[in-house]
């Protein structure tokens, strides 16, 4: 495993806390951004899961036969991740990284996925690592929201057609944040959604 995070003491603790959440928790479902769209995913190339946590982004992608990287800022989650890929014959490479420090270089993927990870100064440098023609899966927490789920603070949930704002020079193939509309028992809540490809 590559690590690309400068140790400093003054986040131990937040790693810990990352560390400690990672080995308590169960992988869970793909994005639904990504889950429900493998038709707009490319036939091949070089895909990354952003902030990948347990990686089920990544299992999808690899399994979709993109050369799959998940990162993420701990290694406890991305060890659990490659558990579960050798065990269902997944080529992943996992690399340690706080993605807020390293955020991935310029023209570098062809597919980036980001799931419930929300930090903004990291949009500029998204769009840049993305190839021409290549396509962002993002989903994240939205402030329009029928349930508890997610972030209480605010900061960390997107406002209404913010990710479209984030992502201005991206071509949208998808936009999804149904917000309160109809029936709430129903349809995709809680979240914004963006598929965008880049222009070639």
């Amino acid at each position: 495993m590559v690590s690309d995070r400068a140790p400093a003491g003054g986040d131990s603790w937040r790693r810990q806390g990352w560390d400690q959440r990672y080995r308590q928790a169960e992988p869970g479902s793909a994005a639904a951004v990504l889950a429900d769209n493998l038709h707009l995913l490319p036939p091949r190339g070089r895909a990354l899961d952003l902030a990948c946590g347990l990686g089920s982004n990544a299992m999808l992608l690899a399994g979709a036969g993109l050369e799959t990287e998940a990162w993420d800022y701990s290694p406890v989650a991305l060890e659990r991740l490659m558990e579960r890929a050798r065990r269902q014959g997944l080529a992943i490479t996992p690399r340690e990284r706080d993605v807020e420090q390293h955020p991935p270089p310029a023209v570098s993927f062809d597919v980036i996925v980001v799931a419930h990870f929300l930090h903004r100064p990291t949009a500029p440098d998204l769009f840049r690592a993305l190839r021409p023609g290549g396509v962002l899966f993002y989903q994240t927490w939205s402030r329009a929201r029928v349930s508890d789920a997610g972030p209480s603070n605010p900061a960390f949930r997107l406002a209404e057609g913010e990710l479209l704002t984030l992502f201005a020079g991206l071509r949208p193939l998808l936009y999804r944040e149904e917000g309160d509309q109809g029936d709430t028992t129903q349809g995709l809540r809680d979240v914004a959604c963006l598929v965008a490809r880049k222009p070639a």
